[in-house]
């Protein structure tokens, strides 16, 4: 908790209400720390929760991703796309916002042509397995936010989200 009020300047409503399971927000926090410590960029790590988060509709992780996109400076562009579900400007970012839709849709048995189009994009096959790391950790925080029903915190308001 103390590590997260750091990283936020205070414990969002979320987090807090993680932590009436100790062990799942502990599982996160160690499993997060771990994801982002992976060869995937920042703003590939982040592509890839929006796309986990607007898949499993968490409004709550849209909008805290939403931020850390701008915090990254990543084109308005991208932002709205990834919010709208929509295809990403970007080829390589599209080719991992597609993948990572191959795997979750398939429950990680991607095809041949889904995982040759990922790294036909410049990924890597341990690139496929981070993708599976990203999608477990952020699974367990967009399906805990939406049993909890985390509220938005005032602070991410303005990024505000709603699946359509």
């Amino acid at each position: 908790m103390a590590a997260t009020a750091k990283k936020f300047g205070r414990v969002p409503s979320a987090v807090a209400r993680l932590a009436t399971s100790p062990e799942l927000l502990n599982g996160f926090l160690k499993l997060n720390a771990i994801f982002e410590s992976t060869t995937l960029t920042a703003l590939e790590r982040e592509v890839l929760v929006m796309t986990v988060a607007a898949r499993n509709e968490c409004h709550l992780c849209v909008a805290m991703h939403t931020a850390a996109l701008g915090r990254l400076s990543a084109a308005p562009e991208l932002v709205a796309a990834l919010r709208a579900e929509s295809p990403l400007p970007e080829p390589r970012l599209e080719a991992l916002r597609g993948f990572v839709h191959a795997v979750m849709d398939t429950r990680g048995e991607a095809s041949a042509e889904a995982l040759e189009a990922f790294t036909g994009a410049g990924y890597t096959p341990r690139n496929a397995l981070e993708v599976v790391l990203g999608i477990g950790t952020y699974t367990l925080s967009t399906y805990a936010n939406r049993l909890t029903r985390a509220p938005l915190d005032d602070v991410f308001a303005e990024h505000a989200w709603h699946a359509a």
